[in-house]
């Protein structure tokens, strides 16, 4: 089961999303160069080739000699991206903090090999996003591991919170699982603002299949919090973090 095919992740990024606090935080702003733009698309090139080998592997049966070999391949090929590695606590060079872009996201960056990656859309005020989930995902045979989905519906419906004027992180998610994910199927997710309360924008999302958008196979109601000055630099901001 190799990473499905799709639009190359070079070509497009998620929408723009603000940041919880981010008005509060002194980050500075991006031009998008076409330096900007070319390590960005070799981020996202290298991402992909990541998500290609880590799916081959799981589903890989070749002889233990290939395996070994491989693997040494790879051992080499990691100390060559080691010889440059930024710190924990510093920003990486393609992300956008203004716009809520950060390419190394686990699920919709395109750079990230963890990461589907989902594409999302906002359409008429909802966050709508694609994917489709491979071996790297797999909890019960053919099927999602449950916290992948959770996982999936944290990042829409932050979309979904920002969206509406309400950007912030998740204070709570409730999640219901009605049939299991399967693996290897194109998958919508949707999530739209149902209510706002004070602080809290209280968000409700859902997973589908993509050729069955009306039935849910998971279904959740999160709520996202507004984040205070200080919260705000303590996760975007502060020293060594430029």
């Amino acid at each position: 089961m190799p990473t499905p095919d799709g639009p190359s992740p070079a070509a497009s990024y998620p929408p723009d999303r603000k940041l919880a606090g981010i008005r509060h935080v002194d980050v500075p702003e991006v031009e998008l160069t076409e330096e900007l733009a070319e390590r960005r698309k070799a981020v996202a090139e290298l991402g992909q080739a990541m998500r290609d080998l880590t799916s081959r592997a799981i589903g890989s049966e070749v002889s233990v000699d290939v395996m070994r070999r491989v693997a040494e391949d790879v051992r080499r090929l990691a100390g060559a991206l080691g010889e440059r590695q930024r710190r924990l606590d510093q920003r990486s060079s393609v992300d956008d903090l203004q716009r809520g872009q950060r390419p190394f996201n686990p699920v919709v960056g395109p750079g990230n090999p963890v990461a589907p990656p989902m594409r999302v859309e906002i359409i008429d005020g909802a966050a709508i996003g694609w994917c489709t989930l491979d071996w790297r995902y797999e909890g019960p045979f053919t099927f999602a591991h449950g916290g992948v989905s959770a996982l999936l519906l944290d990042q829409i419906m932050g979309y979904a919170a920002a969206a509406a004027g309400h950007p912030g992180v998740t204070g709570r998610l409730q999640v219901r699982y009605h049939v299991a994910v399967p693996l290897g199927r194109p998958l919508r997710l949707e999530a739209s603002l149902i209510d706002v309360l004070g602080i809290r924008a209280a968000i409700r999302g859902s997973i589908s299949l993509a050729s069955e958008p009306d039935t849910s196979l998971v279904e959740a109601e999160g709520r996202f919090l507004a984040l205070r000055r200080e919260q705000a630099i303590r996760l975007f901001g502060g020293e060594g973090k430029a």
